[in-house]
Order: structure tokens, then C-alpha cells, then sequence
């Protein structure tokens, strides 16, 4: 009785999304690690002169077809004038989910401008944007509606089995290094997605819209003592009437000779979005690359049919430089974080 009562409660769901083609959008718990995707005036923010991300996450898979999202973002660094940089950016997105494989992705190319404050450290405010087109479609052949045995097929007139539309985010950030250590750093931004406020209907519904969503963030990252620094994240975000915070800190031990340039990293820690969810997370740092992972536990009330289970994630980073003359390696002010 519980494993049917959890296959409908699933697929009321898949038939709101299809039928309204309204939703939130979907969240990550490595809010983190998809810089584009929180504000696109945090591409670039990196020591680093370009950075390779993928986030895949599989959510609800104690019931039945599972959400399985993946994002990818490309950020590419150069100096233009003085102490001021531009990135280059890309950020890629898949999402799958429901009986129907209500399937979305996005294509969205991003622009981030680095304006130095300061001829002391690093300091700066950077303004980015992203635009680009985002399809969504689903599979009729995989809606059962009483029609359907009636020879009729689905029943639902007028619904197209996918469509498109244009979409566009602005962010502003401000980093700054702390004190005279480089390392400890303090990133704010904030971010407006959606601002086009775009048709989102599958059944050509212009009063269907993507609702406009405010992100607010703060991170900060300092040093405990030579081996070992913590890192703060915090996100609050607001589409219409649903409204998200994430906060946690992930503490990081250094391994190897040498403090400056350790041979690896490993990092632990845990965070909380608010009334939802408990996600531990684990990292390892073994330059370029950068491994996460995390787990969601369901404390929301939803836990008793999820029994808890809420969603795993998985992302890896690449982060590199390149052999140019102007390379941020080689400089004594960058965007950093």
C-alpha cells in the first residue's frame, strides 16, 4: 500500500508539471560549484585563468523515475586594461524527470566584467550576464489518461510535445581579499534570472510565465592556522511565491610538504537548506582537480514517503592556467576567490 501510495504521489506530480509547465527551478545542494547557474558575476572568480565544472545530481529515486540533473560550465580569464579582467563563460544544463521524461536544457552563453577598486589587493566588482535559449519537451506516447483505452489517445488537445524560448540573468558580486593573507577572501552577490520572464506552456498559455527568482549570496573563506582553512557558503533565493536558504562550511585540511603548494587536499562539512533537507559533504583537492560529493537526508515533511531519501550529487572541477605572459598566475591582483 505504501509503495503504490508513493508511485501515485510521484506521478501527480509528473502530470503537474506537464499540465501547468510551472515549477521552480531545480536546486542544487554544491550550490557552490555552479557559479553561472547561482549569478553569472561569479564566472571567473577563481585562481585560476579558466575553470572546467560538471554537477550531476539524482534526486527522489525512493520512488520512481527519478530528477537526474546535470550542469556544465566553461569560464575563460584574460586581462583587458590596468588591473581589470573579462570572462568568457558557457554554462550548459540537462534535466529529465517524470513518468512523461519532462526533459529541459538550456544553452546559455555568460560575459563577466572585473572592475579593480584597488592598487593594493585584490578587490573588485564585477557585473555579468547570461542569455541564451532553453527547450523543453515530453513524451505523449508516456501519458495513460482514461482516453487512452477509449482509443483516443491522450486526451489533451492542444498540448504540443515541446517548445522553446529565449532567457536572460544580471548579477552584480564584489570580492575582496582579507587582510594581508591572499587566500582568505570574501565574495557577495546578487543576481536577477529570469528578467525576461519568459512563455513557459505546453499548451501555448502566454499568461504561463518562468517567474522571475532573486539570488543573494555570501561566501567567505579564511585560515584556521598553515594546514587547514574553512570555507562559508550562503545562498537565499526567491522565485514567486517559493523562497530557498542554504547555508554551511566545509573545513579543509592541507596534506604534504608544503603549506603554500600542498600535494592534495580533503575537506569535510555539512549544510542545511532550511526546513528541507541535511547535506553532508565531502571533498579532494589533487590539483587541477577537484572532487565532490554529497547526500541529501529528507527532514522535510515529505520524509515519510521518501523515507528520508532526498537526493545524492556528484561534481568535478578542473582549474587551470595557461603559458601566456599575461597569465593570472603571474599576477599580483586577480579576481580570486
Amino acid at each position: 500500500m505504501k509503495q503504490l501510495f508513493r508511485k501515485l504521489f510521484f506521478l501527480a506530480c509528473s502530470l503537474q508539471l506537464v499540465v501547468c509547465s510551472f515549477s521552480q527551478d531545480i536546486h542544487f545542494s554544491q550550490f557552490f560549484e555552479a557559479p553561472l547557474y547561482r549569478n553569472p558575476a561569479l564566472a571567473g572568480i577563481v585562481n585560476g585563468d579558466y575553470r572546467i565544472q560538471t554537477v550531476y545530481r539524482s534526486q527522489w529515486n525512493s520512488i520512481t523515475n527519478a530528477y537526474k540533473t546535470t550542469s556544465v560550465n566553461a569560464e575563460y580569464k584574460l586581462p583587458v586594461r590596468n588591473d581589470d579582467y573579462l570572462t568568457l563563460a558557457l554554462q550548459v544544463f540537462h534535466d529529465r524527470a517524470g513518468t512523461t521524461n519532462l526533459t529541459t536544457t538550456h544553452l546559455l552563453p555568460a560575459i563577466n566584467y572585473h572592475k579593480s577598486l584597488s592598487s593594493e589587493k585584490s578587490m573588485y566588482l564585477s557585473v555579468g550576464f547570461m542569455g541564451g535559449y532553453v527547450q523543453r519537451r515530453i513524451d505523449r506516447s508516456k501519458i495513460t489518461t482514461n482516453s487512452t483505452y477509449d482509443g483516443q489517445g491522450d486526451g489533451e488537445d492542444g498540448l504540443i510535445p515541446q517548445y522553446g524560448y529565449w532567457d536572460g540573468s544580471a548579477g552584480l558580486s564584489f570580492n575582496t581579499q582579507l587582510g594581508d593573507n591572499k587566500d582568505n577572501n570574501l565574495v557577495l552577490g546578487a543576481a536577477l534570472h529570469h528578467f525576461i520572464r519568459p512563455k513557459n506552456s505546453f499548451y501555448n498559455n502566454a499568461g504561463v510565465i518562468v517567474n522571475p527568482k532573486m539570488v543573494f549570496s555570501a561566501d567567505v573563506r579564511f585560515g584556521l592556522n598553515e594546514q587547514a582553512y574553512l570555507t562559508l557558503h550562503n545562498d537565499y533565493s526567491k522565485q514567486g511565491s517559493y523562497a530557498e536558504r542554504l547555508t554551511g562550511a566545509i573545513y579543509t585540511h592541507k596534506i604534504g610538504a608544503y603549506t603554500d603548494e600542498p600535494d592534495f587536499t580533503i575537506g569535510a562539512g555539512g549544510f542545511m537548506r532550511w526546513g528541507d533537507a541535511v547535506i553532508p559533504v565531502l571533498q579532494l583537492n589533487y590539483r587541477p582537480f577537484a572532487l565532490s560529493m554529497s547526500y541529501d537526508v529528507n527532514v522535510s515533511k515529505l520524509s515519510s514517503t521518501s523515507y528520508g531519501q532526498g537526493g545524492y550529487e556528484m561534481s568535478l572541477t578542473y582549474i587551470g592556467f595557461l603559458d601566456r605572459d599575461n597569465s593570472s598566475a603571474n599576477a599580483v591582483l586577480c579576481p580570486r576567490f
